[in-house]
C-alpha cells in the first residue's frame, strides 16, 4: 500500500477554529488551512483495546493507522470497533484481534493544497468521514481534516446581505 492513515476527528472544537480559521467562503480554502495537525495514530500491529483506548482517551473518532516506520496503512474508527463486537464470530476472538484485521486500508488521503470543495466532495462520493493529510511522499501522515472540520467551516463563513 502507498499510504499510511493517521485520521481521526475531535469531538471537541478544534483549536484556533474562532481564531481566523478558514471558512468554506473564503477564496479557496485548502486542507492545509484547516486540518487538525499531528494526527494520534495507532499501529497496525497493536491489539484492539489499545485502538479503543486510543479512541476513548482523546475524544475522536477515528484513528489513522500506521506501520513500524510511521507510514500510513488505513483507518480505523468507532464504527470498526462496534461492528467487530456486533459480530459474533469477531466477539468470541476480540482478546486476539489486532489493528490490523479491522481497519480500512487503504486509507483515502489528501494533500495540503487541496480545497475544501474537493475535499468534501472525495467525503461524499466514497462515504467517509475524514481524510488522512500526508506530507509530499504521500506516505506519512501530518494531519487529518474531518466532516466536522468542514461543518464548522461551513458555520464560519459569510453570509451574503
Amino acid at each position: 500500500m502507498t499510504t499510511r492513515p493517521n485520521a481521526y476527528v475531535r469531538l471537541s472544537p478544534t483549536p484556533g477554529a474562532a481564531e481566523g480559521r478558514p471558512s468554506l467562503g473564503d477564496p479557496a480554502p485548502t486542507v492545509g488551512d484547516l486540518m487538525t495537525p499531528d494526527p494520534i495514530s495507532v499501529n497496525e500491529s497493536a491489539a484492539l483495546d489499545e485502538a479503543v483506548r486510543l479512541l476513548e482517551e482523546n475524544e475522536v473518532s477515528g484513528l489513522p493507522v500506521v506501520d513500524g516506520d510511521g507510514l500510513l496503512v488505513g483507518v480505523i474508527s468507532q464504527t470498526d470497533v462496534v461492528r467487530a463486537r456486533a459480530v459474533q464470530h469477531l466477539w468470541h476472538r476480540w482478546p486476539g484481534l489486532r489493528v490490523r484485521h479491522l481497519m480500512h486500508a487503504p486509507a483515502l488521503t489528501a494533500d495540503r493544497s487541496m480545497t475544501l470543495e474537493e475535499a468534501a466532495q472525495m467525503m461524499e462520493r466514497f462515504h467517509v468521514h475524514r481524510l488522512i493529510v500526508v506530507d509530499d511522499d504521500q506516505l506519512t501522515p501530518v494531519g487529518i481534516v474531518s466532516t466536522t472540520d468542514l461543518v464548522r467551516a461551513l458555520a464560519h463563513r459569510p453570509t451574503d446581505g
